[in-house]
């Protein structure tokens, strides 16, 4: 197979997509139950309000990332993982356990 092959096109873009910088870790927090803004926010140490709000309009255009608009005063906004997100996380799964794995044992992240 070559990498011009659509299979392997599909899957350098699907790495590229979760290889994004903050991606991992938002899909990370909305897996371990983050819902609002400054829930992402709070569990994600380090990234700026922009490109957390950049990261999780990307996630929702891929159909990864469900947005919520709630009618009430003020206005509440909640994100989830759809099921194809929920999907990817069960599938990284491994790498994720594979990278606390090599930590432990003191070797690169």
């Amino acid at each position: 197979m070559t990498i011009e092959e659509s299979g392997c096109r599909a899957f350098s873009d699907a790495l590229e997509l979760v290889g994004r910088r903050w991606t991992a870790a938002v899909l990370l927090a909305a897996q371990r139950g983050a819902r609002r803004f400054g829930e992402y926010r709070a569990a994600i140490d380090g990234i700026s309000d922009r490109l957390l709000a950049q990261r999780l309009k990307e996630l929702e255009q891929e159909g990864l990332v469900e947005r919520t608009v709630i009618p009430s005063t003020p206005v509440q906004i909640r994100y989830a993982l759809t099921p194809e997100g929920d999907e990817l996380m069960r599938v990284l799964r491994p790498l994720v356990d594979w990278s606390h794995r090599r930590l432990t044992a003191g070797q690169p992240a």
